[in-house]
């Protein structure tokens, strides 16, 4: 009997979940900001020191939130990863910004610090580091930032859950995102936060989200009427979503020590098979908390990376690559340079490979996952 296809990615059904979507659906309260979002926000807030949280339909929402509050002008710059998901850059784009794309650190596999340093010009006006997987960027882009009269914005759609230093990812910047899509650690579908960790932009953070109203100044009473006020757009998720997404993060605990018994799986057999055909096993390093989020392989080349990929299919592994270097995309090239070059991007691109790890993919499957790796890895 041929054992089922074990897929990349498959989301879990959190145990209160299908409950809070008929407790939302009879409600009548579908809209955003309802109970349920004031419940999820409340978790979220406190994953994050306490900073404000607002919920977005995704982190795409997220990050063009985060663009809005920029004030965009021609000729400004932003310096974003070339290794990363379109909408990282595309959020900036879209208001008119000249994306400058960095290299990547081929450690952590986020934005090179050293290269963003030289990057910056009197045109920059923001700094998007990516959590790769949730293993922190370093923690220096702070300062760095603030040096030069920078928002550093993190993208941290990869590390719900993760820290440096005891220090939660997603509170090193002045605003950052996270993304709640089907295929992270807590999904609603489609959903996505940000975070606000700077006082001062909080007001006018509200107020964009909100289609450019006050209507939260006067949901909480400092106006009698609400009315236009600025620029925005509808940035809210739904109370529907919102309340499979609380039921999510009730469970979070239990998602993420499921990762971690996969994650460490792999660790343990795949990782010494795959280091004697010469690939590296990408980890966070020293006082990181994992996010658990991926688990990558770095082939020795395209060559290679191409044979385990397509043999690991034919065993019904649903492993894949990843990101294809967006300094070299059709879209990039159009919006944005990539003045220093990003060779580093390239080779992780071509060389790549993430295994199945998902809640609720289980002793059985992750060993079986383990067991065709070492093997194929061994030919």
């Amino acid at each position: 009997m041929t054992a089922s296809p074990i897929p990349f990615n498959r989301a879990t059904l959190a145990p209160r979940q299908l409950a809070y979507l008929e407790q939302s659906s009879r409600s009548g309260q579908l809209a955003g900001d309802g109970p349920f979002s004031a419940a999820a926000t409340k978790e979220l807030s406190g994953l994050h020191n306490g900073a404000p949280v607002l919920l977005t339909p995704s982190c795409t929402a997220a990050l063009e939130l985060s663009a809005l509050l920029l004030d965009i002008q021609p000729g400004d710059e932003v310096i974003v990863p070339s290794f990363t998901f379109s909408s990282t850059a595309g959020a900036f784009a879209l208001m008119g910004a000249r994306i400058v794309f960095a290299d990547i650190d081929p450690v952590t596999l986020g934005i090179d610090a050293a290269q963003v340093a030289q990057l910056i010009t009197d045109r920059t006006r923001a700094v998007v580091p990516v959590h790769y997987g949730g293993v922190p960027t370093p923690p220096g882009l702070r300062a760095l930032a603030d040096r030069h009269g920078l928002l550093l914005i993190e993208d941290n759609a990869h590390g719900l859950y993760g820290s440096l230093d005891g220090q939660p990812l997603g509170t090193f910047g002045h605003l950052s995102t996270l993304s709640f899509h089907n295929t992270k650690n807590i999904t609603c579908g489609e959903g996505g936060a940000l975070v606000v960790n700077d006082p001062a932009l909080h007001e006018r953070a509200e107020i964009l989200r909100e289609k450019g109203t006050d209507r939260a100044r006067f949901f909480r009473g400092m106006v009698d009427k609400y009315s236009w006020v600025d620029v925005g757009s509808s940035y809210l998720l739904s109370d529907l979503n919102a309340a499979m997404l609380l039921a999510q993060l009730e469970f979070g605990a239990e998602i993420q020590a499921r990762r971690q018994a996969a994650w460490d799986h792999y660790r343990a057999v795949v990782g010494p098979a795959a280091e004697a055909r010469g690939a590296t096993v990408f980890e966070p390093g020293p006082d990181v908390v994992n996010a658990y989020h991926l688990f990558v392989l770095l082939l020795p080349d395209l060559e290679a990376r191409t044979a385990l990929l397509k043999a690991a299919q034919e065993q019904g592994i649903g492993c894949t690559f990843h990101y294809v270097p967006l300094h070299s995309s059709a879209a990039g090239r159009k919006a944005g340079t990539a003045p220093l070059g990003c060779p580093v991007t390239d080779s992780v691109s071509d060389r790549l490979i993430r295994l199945p790890l998902f809640s609720d993919i289980g002793p059985a499957d992750y060993e079986r996952v383990a067991d065709v790796m070492v093997r194929l890895l061994a030919n």
